[in-house]
């Protein structure tokens, strides 16, 4: 019945998980009439304070076997603390399955900036899937780092032998795989993603330049997006060879725009640095350029500056609660609405303002994905 909780679960304790939580008890206290800095303040009855957490996995030493409410903000964790008196939540952070979900890279930086690896026992398939059913989770949603491709599998197959929903925040291609997403669909189970798109991010912000220069018969003839900050996601993605799916999706979801291809020697969009002392606060320089009228050049320069955790958890937020909707529904597979709306590389790619739309039909019930 909407309106009720949300029990999720989460993986990954991070600054993501920490805005989000964060934010759940914001809003409960601020109320429907106050609800500002979300997108969907309703979605088919559900608000932001109905998110539950039951459940919860993490590797770091300083948040494993803490409460929720403490180990969101334990090191390395630095976003804004927003909402520092979230109640205790009686829910434990366990140990989950490390596989890749720690580069070997991050051991040479001090502790206090990156994972300190619990040597406690590990979470097997069997104990995550137990655990999601024994908490009655219905969406888990995934943060576990860039790179991490076995861990986010891991969670994944959980989450189909559970029946639970998967919200995939990062840029492993799970949701919009045709293999996965067809197993989601045949075991009934409604699923959203991959990698998140915060809600004024680098991306949509070089989505609407782009798109806006088309619009205007304006061709584009070369852009970049350089970005850079200094939470443990900048730190874990200076090991290049973890980044390559992270690229993938960046560059697809701009390039998915242009009804042309500008050659790929004429589009850079990635991670460029780690700057500690910018904590969360990530940095973006955005670079367009293109030929008016007679084939006279014309160039946008533009820098966005944000905190990373909070831009992302709106989305994040909203995926959730629609893909609680769909299993009220019976909805199953790949949601192809809010996907293309919260993620930077979704099943299909639409144009935002087309996405949007595609929510809205959604939440009233004219669209079934």
């Amino acid at each position: 019945m909407a309106g009720k909780n949300i029990p999720v679960a989460i993986v990954g304790v991070g600054n993501c998980a920490s805005a989000l939580i964060q934010g759940i008890f914001y809003y409960k206290e601020k109320g429907l009439k106050a609800v500002e800095g979300v997108m969907f303040p309703d979605i088919g009855g559900y608000y932001p304070w109905n998110l539950e957490i039951v459940a919860a996995w993490d590797i770091d030493a300083r948040k494993v076997g803490k409460d929720v409410s403490e180990a969101i903000f334990a090191l390395p964790n630095c976003t804004t603390v927003f909402y520092p008196e979230v109640p205790r939540l009686g829910v434990t952070v366990r140990k989950g399955k490390v596989l890749d979900g720690c580069a070997s890279h991050m051991q040479e930086f001090p502790e206090e900036k990156t994972f300190v690896v619990a040597e406690s026992k590990e979470d097997e398939l069997e104990d995550v899937v137990a655990i999601l059913k024994e908490t009655g989770a219905e969406v888990l949603i995934n943060y576990v780092p860039v790179g991490s491709e076995q861990a986010a599998r891991f969670y994944a197959e959980a989450c189909l032998k559970a029946g639970v929903s998967f919200v995939n925040a990062m840029p492993t291609f799970i949701v919009s795989d045709a293999e996965w997403g067809k197993r989601f669909e045949e075991a009934g189970i409604p699923v959203v993603g991959d990698d998140i798109k915060s809600q004024v991010g680098a991306t949509i912000v070089h989505r609407v330049l782009t798109k806006l220069m088309i619009d205007r018969g304006v061709p584009v003839k070369r852009t970049y997006q350089v970005n850079f900050g200094g939470n443990t996601d900048f730190l874990n993605m200076l090991a290049r060879d973890r980044l390559k799916t992270k690229k993938v999706s960046k560059t697809e979801a701009v390039a998915s725009i242009m009804p042309y291809d500008i050659g790929q020697d004429n589009i850079h969009i990635g991670p460029s640095d780690w700057v500690p002392w910018l904590k969360d606060r990530k940095i973006a320089y955005i670079r367009l350029e293109g030929e008016l009228y007679g084939g006279v050049p014309m160039s946008i320069e533009l820098k966005l500056e944000v905190e990373d955790s909070p831009n992302s958890a709106g989305s994040a937020m909203d995926a959730i609660r629609c893909v609680k909707l769909a299993r009220d529904r019976g909805i199953a597979g790949p949601l192809l609405s809010i996907s293309a709306y919260t993620m930077k590389h979704p099943p299909e790619q639409y144009p935002d303002y087309v996405a949007r739309q595609m929510v809205v039909e959604f939440i009233e019930g004219k669209r079934n994905r």
